[in-house]
């Protein structure tokens, strides 16, 4: 089998998990919540639905999420640790399992409610793009990238397939891999494109460390499967590197 090639960047390090404690609530003798914790949700549960999320801070809206998977504890201070540790609301969200399990205080139900969360989100952003015109939808298409792909601890290849009309008919993801690599084979990419009779493909993959410019291995591997789609009359018209707050694009760079 012929060996994969592997889009890259420099290997990054992994920060180590602070640990705070926390401080868990008893119920009162009559098996109810505390008045102070039960006061704290119903506000916050009526701010939301009067000034939606826009008017709440990431920690606020975290609570809610929280709430549903620890129904009889306070949970600000885990929101506030699980920001701490992941940096952001995306952060926590697209955090694998394992790395949130490493978290004090979270469980399964807290795993299980991040990650409904997560899936809904992947959804909204799909819905926008999947059976559009991919010209009239970039902006939402970057979105869509940035949503499933910027807050990754790995590396993820992804492939969008176009029809005649560039309209978007397919999203697979191909390969995951590393920090800092992910294999790839240019053959069974333009395999996968002409199973699904597509006309054009556009290329994504994220770089974990944030930094999407690229590195001689990502544009090695573009020029391979650009001479493999265009020997099969298929056009690439992207690749895309999706970093935390920004994306590369390899036709506005003059790399294609």
């Amino acid at each position: 089998m012929t060996r994969p090639f592997s889009f890259g960047e420099m290997p990054q390090s992994l920060f180590d998990t602070d640990e705070a404690p926390v401080v868990p609530v008893t119920k009162d003798g009559k098996g109810q919540l505390p008045s102070y914790i039960k006061d704290h949700r119903k506000r916050l549960r009526e701010r939301f639905m009067v000034g939606g999320a826009a008017a709440m801070p990431d920690y606020e809206v975290l609570e809610l999420v929280l709430f549903r998977a620890i129904p009889r504890q306070d949970v600000k201070p885990l929101a506030r640790l699980l920001l701490e540790t992941f940096k952001d609301f995306n952060g926590v969200l697209s955090a694998p399992a394992e790395r949130l399990r490493q978290v004090k205080g979270v469980g399964d139900a807290v795993v299980q409610e991040l990650k409904i969360v997560e899936a809904a989100a992947h959804r909204l952003a799909r819905a926008k793009v999947m059976q559009k015109h991919v010209v009239s939808s970039w902006d939402a298409l970057l979105d869509y990238c940035h949503t499933t792909m910027a807050h990754r601890e790995t590396e993820q290849f992804r492939v969008l397939f176009l029809d005649r009309k560039n309209v978007l008919i397919a999203d697979e993801e191909q390969a995951q891999g590393t920090v800092d690599h992910v294999p790839v084979y240019p053959r069974e990419v333009v395999k996968r494109a002409l199973e699904l009779n597509a006309s054009a493909i556009i290329l994504v993959h994220n770089h974990p460390s944030g930094d999407p410019t690229p590195s001689d291995s990502d544009i090695t591997m573009t020029q391979q499967v650009e001479d493999a789609a265009r020997a099969l009359g298929l056009t690439l018209h992207d690749h895309l590197i999706i970093g935390k707050s920004r994306e590369l694009s390899f036709r506005a760079q003059g790399y294609l």
